[in-house]
């Protein structure tokens, strides 16, 4: 027998109970994964930033509370609901999650969530290139085939959400978003904890990848310095130590993912102000791992262009 939008909601509801016991504020979030209530304020009102001050639910991760009183009224007032909503960055748990597609997360994850030894994909290479591990942390398996690892973070971290920033197919659940809860309904299929990682705890985010969920705001004038003191093209700029990382991460590119992860390196090199250092490294990289020359040069110049401006405004 097909389930029923009632039930999905009195499903929902009971999830977010559980989750708001344990101090993790939720929201109702629709089977679209959005926010199950409506802005209180018509489109073009004079409180268009108003983040629930008016006292009105509607106001999307604004409205994540653990009172289960309340968590019952926001319920009540969306009875379409057919899942919930974790805010990020909210204490007392200070919940972040690292997004992994089903590409990054590769064939060789195995099911406890941890990472293991031979993992592919664009996680385990990020790891690699900055020496950090994964601990065991609670995971939430999406209807998709990827899965969203729970790390926490100290209270006074800010950690921005992003898509794909840190490695393809790599996205960041940060503070002012909100993570899908485990039981949560959607047209594809529910969300679900991974076996294994119901009684684990969401795990202390690791120093090395917090660093590279948050990286330090360079100095103005700082951009470009090597090229404007005419050592581009004889020492790489300060720092450059990551580009040998963004090097090898190119040069590991398999068939279908060459393009990629050459743009997405070269993306990173430029807003960090050393691209046109580690240009030639990155095409030679590109060029071993199979993709013509041409072609590489073509990619490196359309991540020129894109930042553009980039590492002034950092």
């Amino acid at each position: 027998m097909a389930t029923t939008d009632r039930q999905l909601a009195t499903l929902a509801l009971a999830h977010a109970l559980n989750a708001a016991e344990r101090g993790l504020p939720v929201i109702p979030l629709t089977a679209a994964k959005l926010p199950a209530l409506r802005s209180p304020h018509p489109k073009g009102s004079a409180r268009p930033a108003c983040t629930g001050r008016c006292g009105r639910p509607g106001h999307g991760v604004h409205d994540a509370t653990t009172d289960p009183t309340a968590v019952r009224a926001l319920f009540a007032a969306a009875p379409h609901t057919a899942g919930y909503g974790i805010a990020c960055g909210r204490g007392p748990h200070r919940l972040i999650g690292i997004d992994l597609d089903a590409d990054a997360v590769g064939p060789a994850v195995r099911p406890d969530g941890h990472l293991g030894a031979q993992t592919d994909g664009a996680l385990r290479q990020l790891a690699l290139q900055h020496l950090f591990t994964i601990p065991p942390t609670l995971t939430v398996l999406t209807p998709g085939g990827g899965r969203h690892l729970w790390l926490t973070v100290p209270a006074d971290v800010v950690v921005p959400s992003s898509a794909s920033r840190l490695a393809p197919g790599v996205d960041v659940r940060g503070t002012g978003g909100y993570l899908i809860g485990p039981g949560s309904h959607t047209p594809y299929g529910s969300y679900r904890l991974a076996p294994g990682t119901a009684n684990l705890p969401p795990a202390p985010c690791p120093r090395t990848l917090l660093r590279l969920l948050t990286p330090p705001v360079r100095p103005a004038g700082t951009a470009g310095t090597a090229e404007a003191t005419g050592t581009a093209g004889h020492r790489p700029p300060r720092g450059l130590e990551q580009g040998e990382g963004l090097v090898h991460f190119v040069r590991a590119a398999r068939a279908g993912e060459r393009n990629t992860r050459l743009f997405w390196a070269a993306c990173r090199a430029y807003e960090h102000g050393f691209g046109e250092a580690l240009a030639p490294a990155l095409t030679e990289a590109a060029v071993r791992a199979g993709l013509a020359a041409h072609e590489a040069r073509a990619t490196l110049a359309s991540a020129a262009r894109l930042t553009a401006g980039r590492s002034e405004a950092a």
